[in-house]
């Protein structure tokens, strides 16, 4: 693709003169010779080279220009250099989904004999990622409390190479010192790699408080919408290059549609985490008042154990809401069987609400033991607040107390 210049020679979009907002419906657009003004989808597999001269040096990296849809698709770049420039980060790799982005940046960057300090929170995906399969390979994984920066440094082993944090957390929102934890692990020669899921670049930008690897599942709030499977690892280029090597090797590649859509989706991610965070707050506070509930995890709460830490490094407590009802499992099944508006779904980040039992979905497939450990118990429930009247979503979530 070549940039159109008009008849005054406009620079090209300087993502570090504007503002977030900006950026996210600017950064990034490559035009055809065609002009268009929307971000072109290329719904193609290969391309054409002029020469098998132009064709080796694609391929060998020597000139610069698409190859193969694999690795390489003008769609596709224009959301990595947009995720990127929202991430003040030199590069993004865009990969088919979170867990697959995790799983590329593991694989680029480890080997045998390493290990892995992790957050006792991390999604259970990332659990079972690391304690089944990357276990099997011979990089080993210490878990530890999420909040207690003691405990990463107590953890260090010679063979350390990364920290894997998640922060918020899924599903009790717990809070991490990202700064505090990106001290230790550089102190022990390590990267530190966070997981932006929950808050996305419109409220963290993690490399700005010490990480250097930022993680998305990009079929979260990123699309937004609930429409797409997408992924994405943003940091230095040459950790990136990495990641860009095993991409082309093995392929969990980031579909030309799904881009596209998820581009979209980035020019309203601002305005929505601002809607849906406000909602978020209100629901948490009527929650919290509630003679059900038991307790209720939210960041943007006083009575969270984070809530300062979260104030200093979110620009909101984010848009989703914990919390555990009396009675256990029990209670917990019957308000969610009750409501009628609510999504009753596992997924996250989209304008319409979802609501989940987390011990038997999301966190299902890890031991017990490990959900005690973590806190995730029978009678927690998380809510993904969407776009609708908060009123509506009171009524919804009280209608098992009329059954």
């Amino acid at each position: 693709m070549e940039h159109i210049m008009s008849s005054t020679d406009r620079a090209p979009f300087d993502p570090a003169q504007y503002d977030p907002e900006t950026v996210a419906v600017r950064a990034g657009i490559e035009r055809s010779q065609f002009g268009e003004h929307g971000e072109a989808l290329f719904l193609t597999s290969s391309f054409v080279f002029d020469t098998a001269a132009e064709a080796a040096a694609r391929f060998s990296g020597n000139a610069p220009g698409n190859v193969y849809a694999r690795f390489t698709n003008p769609t596709v770049t224009m959301f990595q250099d947009r995720l990127a420039a929202l991430e003040g980060a030199e590069a993004c790799i865009a990969t088919s989904s979170g867990m697959s982005a995790i799983l590329s940046t593991l694989m680029a960057l480890l080997k045998s004999g390493d290990h892995i300090i992790a957050s006792r929170g991390i999604f259970g995906s990332t659990q079972q990622l690391f304690a089944t399969y990357f276990e099997k390979f011979g990089v080993s994984t210490t878990l530890v409390e999420a909040t207690n920066i003691d405990a990463y440094r107590a953890a260090v082993q010679p063979n350390t190479k990364l920290f894997f944090i998640e922060t918020p957390s899924n599903p009790l929102t717990e809070v991490i010192d990202i700064a505090a934890v990106a001290e230790v692990a550089h102190a022990a020669g390590a990267l530190l790699a966070v997981d932006n899921c929950f808050c996305s670049p419109a409220l963290q930008k993690p490399i700005e408080l010490g990480a250097d690897i930022v993680i998305h599942s990009a079929t979260k709030y990123l699309d937004g919408q609930g429409r797409v499977l997408g992924g994405a690892v943003c940091g230095r280029k040459a950790e990136m290059d990495e990641v860009l090597r095993f991409l082309r090797t093995a392929g969990p590649t980031l579909s030309p549609f799904n881009a596209w859509v998820i581009l979209k989706g980035l020019e309203t991610l601002s305005i929505r985490m601002q809607a849906q965070s406000a909602n978020a707050l209100e629901l948490a506070r009527w929650l919290e008042a509630q003679p059900w509930v038991a307790r209720v995890f939210y960041p943007g709460l006083p009575s969270h154990p984070q809530h300062e830490i979260a104030m200093r490094q979110q620009k909101s407590g984010g848009a989703v809401v914990a919390f555990e009802v009396k009675g256990g499992r029990e209670e917990a099944w019957k308000l969610i069987d009750a409501t009628r508006m609510l999504s009753i779904t596992a997924n996250l980040g989209d304008t319409k609400t979802t609501i989940t039992h987390p011990a038997t979905t999301t966190h299902g497939r890890i031991s017990q033991e490990a959900r005690d450990a973590s806190g995730i118990r029978d009678s927690l429930i998380r809510l993904a607040i969407g776009l609708e009247s908060v009123e509506d979503m009171k009524r919804d979530l009280t209608r098992w107390l009329q059954a």
